[in-house]
């Protein structure tokens, strides 16, 4: 009886916030699960303030006016520097040349502007706080959100930027000034498709034309490098830069733009690369980038499929129309996961 008295007297009170009902609990238990809603309480939880908030979205509003800025630099001044060499070939090249670069300059910031402007993806509302409405297990692992003051589920994640919770949050990107969650992120891969695309095809235009403008390089000197300690590649790199420099200051503007230009697509295409693979192999292993980071703390193995790419980008119709095979490979492996 002493025993049962004490432990009466250790354990304390508390209400759930999912669904109202009273839980015995131990003692000062941090973290505790309601056994009839199924949400998580943590304890010692404060409101955070609101800091810095005007300076986050300000700072994602200049980013992504800096990026379309840049953008229209980019149509704007290939088109300028590349359609004299392009029309002096032939009116066909020039015709094609811009039927492609007005159908990539579409693309990129149509995708940009769906992956910028359109909200991530706001968690569904539920019903909570009252036991009659909240049914078994209807908040399974959810938490709750100080920041919004309501339910969290388990696949969304508060961002503090845009003060709000996102369904499959990925991460928050400040160039497109919003984060890329569930109803966004098809339009960021898009997005860098397209950018990527645009970026290699700016690299091609602007160094055929500037075979064109620029006078030939002298193959003589590319050979014999000033400093024999340096290496033959490393020699020829110096001899071209310090071409490019001094013919630079003989150059009109065309041809300086074409310089910046081929410099600036090549360093954009390849971390716009790097970016789309990684986003890529996180959806091939169905995962996001937040989702990565947990799994990699508790040491998580999640093996991919390319179910997953199937899903994400929403073509089951053309998968089982086209490849056959994989589909009923697919159904297969659901038949015997179900026996």
């Amino acid at each position: 009886e002493e025993h049962a008295v004490s432990s009466i007297m250790e354990d304390h009170e508390d209400t759930c916030w999912g669904c109202g009902l009273r839980l015995l609990l131990p003692s000062y238990s941090p973290i505790f699960k309601c056994g009839w809603c199924g949400a998580i309480t943590k304890q010692r939880t404060w409101r955070p303030e609101k800091k810095w908030f005007f300076w986050r979205r300000l700072q994602d509003r200049c980013l992504i006016s800096c990026l379309f800025l840049f953008m229209l630099f980019v149509i704007c001044g290939g088109v300028w520097a590349v359609y004299p060499v392009v029309f002096s070939i032939s009116h066909l090249c020039g015709i094609l040349h811009s039927t492609i670069t007005a159908m990539l300059s579409v693309a990129t910031i149509s995708s940009l502007s769906l992956a910028a402007f359109r909200r991530a993806g706001a968690p569904p509302t539920i019903f909570w706080g009252s036991y009659p409405l909240v049914g078994k297990d209807g908040l399974e692992n959810y938490t709750f959100c100080q920041y919004c003051s309501k339910p969290k589920s388990p696949r969304a994640h508060h961002c503090r930027s845009c003060g709000m919770c996102i369904l499959d949050m990925d991460h928050h990107c400040p160039f497109i000034g919003n984060c890329v969650g569930a109803a966004n992120h098809q339009s960021f891969i898009a997005f860098l498709i397209a950018a990527v695309v645009s970026m290699v095809y700016v690299t091609i235009m602007t160094a055929f034309a500037g075979i064109h403008l620029w006078p030939p390089l002298n193959h003589v000197s590319l050979g014999r490098p000033n400093n024999f300690k340096t290496t033959l590649p490393l020699g020829i790199l110096k001899e071209i830069a310090i071409f490019l420099l001094n013919s630079a200051m003989l150059r009109s503007a065309r041809g300086l733009i074409l310089l910046y230009l081929f410099i600036a697509s090549i360093s954009v295409e390849i971390g716009l690369s790097v970016l789309l693979w990684q986003q890529l192999s996180y959806i091939y292993e169905g995962k996001t980038y937040l989702s990565e980071l947990s799994s990699q703390a508790n040491d998580e193995v999640k093996e991919g499929d390319y179910q997953n790419l199937v899903k994400f980008f929403s073509c089951p119709t053309f998968v089982s129309r086209y490849c056959p095979r994989l589909w009923t490979k697919r159904k297969r492996r659901k038949v015997k996961g179900d026996i």
